[in-house]
C-alpha cells in the first residue's frame, strides 16, 4: 500500500512538473515594492521579448549635430588656463524630491538589454531664478507631467549646485533623441534621451524670465564655472566635446529654445585651455 502511494505520488509529481510554469505577475507577487513605472520593463526581463514588442522604434529624423565647439581652435590664453585648472569643483548638493528622478535602467521597455552610461550633455537654462529652480525641484510633483530635474545648476555668480547625482536619471528633457539614439523606459512614455545623458542648467538673467527669443547672457562665472563641471563629466564618462548639445537640439517636440543667448565662444575657449577641445 505504501509503495502504491508513493509511485502515485511519483506520477502526479511528473505530471504537475510536466504542466507549462505560469508566471504570476510581478504586480501580483507579495512582498515586492516597487514603483510603478519600472514594472513594465521588469515584466519584460522576466518574460522576455515577444515578436510585438522586439525591437525599439527608431527615433524620428533629427537635424545633424553641427558642435560649435569644433569649428576653430582658438588659441590658448596662458592666464585663463592657470585660473581655471586651480579653479576647485566646489558644489553644493541639495536632494530632489525623489518623484522629480529616477534610476538610469538597464533594461528598456521591450526587454532589450540598454547602456545607461552618460554618453551626451544637454545645456538648459532655468528661465526663472537659481531659487526658483531649487525649489521646483525639491517639491514633490506626483504628476508625471510636472515632474523635472537636472543634475546640476549653475547660478549667476558662478555656484554649482548638484541636485541630481550623476548617477541617476534625471528628468531634463522629454520627448527626444541625439545623433539617432533614445531609450523607452516605459511602454506609457515616449522615447527619450534621458536614461544615457547628463543635464545642466545655467540660471536665467532677470531679463530673461518671458517668451522672448534672447536675453542679455551668462555671466563669465558662469562659463568658468560650466567648463569645471563640463571638465569633470568629459573626463569622468570619457564624452566627446561632440556630445555637449543644447535642448534646443534634441527635444523633438519643438517645444523649447534654452539655453538662449549662448554664447558658444565662451565656452570654447575655456575647455580649449583645459585642453579638452583641440
Amino acid at each position: 500500500m505504501a509503495a502504491g502511494l508513493c509511485a502515485t505520488a511519483g506520477l502526479v509529481t511528473i505530471a504537475v512538473l510536466q504542466q507549462p510554469l505560469k508566471r504570476q505577475p510581478i504586480a501580483e507577487r507579495p512582498g515586492l515594492l516597487i514603483k510603478p513605472e519600472m514594472l513594465d520593463w521588469l515584466q519584460q526581463a522576466v518574460d522576455g521579448p515577444t515578436e510585438e514588442n522586439a525591437k525599439t522604434p527608431a527615433p524620428p529624423v533629427n537635424k545633424t549635430w553641427d558642435s560649435p565647439l569644433l569649428k576653430s581652435c582658438p588659441v590658448v590664453d596662458p592666464g585663463l588656463q592657470q585660473r581655471l585648472v586651480a579653479m576647485p569643483l566646489q558644489l553644493s548638493r541639495i536632494n530632489a524630491a525623489p518623484t522629480n528622478y529616477g534610476e538610469r535602467v538597464h533594461l528598456d521597455a521591450q526587454g532589450q538589454r540598454i547602456d545607461p552610461t552618460p554618453a551626451v550633455i544637454v545645456l538648459h537654462e532655468t528661465v526663472y531664478s537659481l531659487g526658483s529652480a531649487i525649489n521646483t525641484f525639491t517639491t514633490p510633483h506626483p504628476n508625471d507631467a510636472d515632474q523635472a530635474s537636472y543634475h546640476t545648476l549653475v547660478g549667476q555668480k558662478g555656484e554649482i549646485v548638484q541636485v541630481v547625482d550623476p548617477s541617476k536619471r534625471a528628468y531634463g528633457a522629454g520627448h527626444s533623441a541625439f545623433d539617432g539614439r533614445w531609450v523607452f523606459t516605459s511602454k506609457h512614455f515616449s522615447g527619450s534621451l534621458n536614461n544615457f545623458a547628463l543635464h545642466v542648467s545655467l540660471e536665467t538673467p532677470p531679463d530673461g524670465a518671458t517668451s522672448a527669443q534672447k536675453h542679455s547672457g551668462y555671466t563669465p562665472a558662469q562659463y568658468d564655472a560650466l567648463s569645471r563641471v563640463l571638465a569633470d563629466w568629459m573626463v569622468r564618462y570619457k564624452i566627446e566635446p561632440h556630445a555637449i548639445t543644447t535642448h534646443r537640439h534634441v527635444d523633438l517636440g519643438n517645444a523649447r529654445s534654452d539655453p538662449r543667448s549662448f554664447d558658444w565662444q565662451q565656452l570654447q575657449t575655456r575647455l580649449t585651455a583645459l585642453g579638452l577641445v583641440c
